[in-house]
């Protein structure tokens, strides 16, 4: 039996849901977005893979880099099929600097579920393609509304905020439990019809106009059925979620060298960046041995990590499975990490000790 939901609370779902009717949205939103929206490379096709592919890539990653990415990335696999028979090392090769790189090793593995067990069709539900590895509701939502028509809501950053002012809904937003109201007035007013235009407007419209500061209230074709701009609590809503702290780190890359070649290795399951390969790191020493090539920082999953780079001689002995000898030239082939990426800028600007 599912959580019950207090009377209060369902009644407040209740209003804040009742409080816009669908017409008076759908109408002048849909006007402004076929005269405003964004031109971006993924839009202009119903493809279902395309969509996929751009819904994932911007998951975490602002538009403008998405952009690049993509054009790229469909370049090298333009069809599932060319992506499921991908080997994951070029995969994350063509992510490389897009970060949250689970991303792209769920969507590889998608791929490959979807030509081994549907001949590479889409479902076109939203609850199959949520049985796809790294496809979740907004994701499914996206996909099946803007390839198939199927009236599926969704609830993303910029829709979540344009929601949340259009109902006045002052409660922080995030998760499970904070967007559930959210994503109940996205059900209410997503139309039967052309579901996938209505909801790119929406996102269009909290990138462009109701954006978290400041917003364009002036421009808005919504305006004067919204809740907050009529009560003046646009800069209330949504509610602030407090802000996490981030974790100071300090630590020492190695850049080994042996016979004119630099060692890396692969980063395991649960590490930042799996599957990538990266440079040896050791906890950071007031003097580290090897002489210092640089320093690198970095920002991940709220650490702020600060990276000095020394090179040294290898020891006699044997390197680990999960290791590999390569020479700087071999370095720009491979999937590195972020940060190690930069450190093999370094390890070739200063060339072998």
């Amino acid at each position: 039996m599912g959580r019950q939901v207090p009377a209060q609370k369902r009644r407040r779902r209740d209003r804040a849901a009742a409080s816009v009717a669908p017409p008076a949205i759908a109408r002048p939103l849909l006007k402004w977005y076929a005269r405003a929206k964004r031109d971006l490379p993924w839009r202009g096709s119903a493809d279902p893979y395309r969509v996929w592919v751009s819904e994932i890539m911007l998951q975490q990653t602002q538009v403008e880099r998405v952009r690049e990415y993509f054009v790229r990335f469909v370049e090298r696999f333009p069809t599932v099929h060319e992506l499921a028979a991908a080997r994951e090392h070029d995969v994350l090769r063509r992510w490389e600097g897009l970060g949250y790189y689970r991303r792209a090793r769920q969507l590889h593995a998608a791929a490959r579920r979807l030509v081994a067990d549907h001949d590479g069709e889409f479902p076109r539900t939203v609850a199959g393609l949520m049985a796809l590895p790294g496809i979740g509701r907004y994701t499914a939502g996206a996909i099946a509304s803007i390839a198939f028509d199927v009236s599926a809501p969704i609830v993303e950053a910029n829709s979540r905020r344009v929601f949340a002012r259009l109902v006045g809904h002052d409660r922080p937003l995030g998760g499970t439990a904070g967007d559930e109201p959210i994503w109940e007035v996205a059900e209410r007013l997503v139309p039967r019809r052309g579901a996938g235009r209505f909801n790119q407007a929406v996102m269009d419209l909290g990138a462009m106009i109701c954006t978290p500061d400041r917003p364009l209230c002036s421009r808005c074709p919504l305006a004067d059925v919204c809740v907050a701009h009529r009560t003046g609590r646009t800069a209330a809503i949504p509610a602030a979620a407090p802000r996490r702290t981030a974790t100071i780190v300090r630590e020492t890359a190695v850049v080994m060298w042996r016979g004119g070649r630099v060692l890396i290795e692969r980063r395991g399951a649960g590490e930042w960046w799996e599957g990538l390969w990266d440079f040896p790191r050791e906890p950071h020493a007031a003097r580290s041995r090897g002489s210092r090539l640089g320093m690198v920082s970095y920002t991940v999953t709220h650490h702020k990590v600060t990276c000095t780079v020394v090179a040294r001689a290898a020891a006699a002995g044997a390197g680990s499975a999960a290791q590999r000898w390569v020479t700087p030239r071999q370095l720009a082939a491979l999937p590195l990490s972020s940060p190690g990426r930069r450190i093999a800028k370094l390890v070739v600007s200063s060339g072998s000790p």
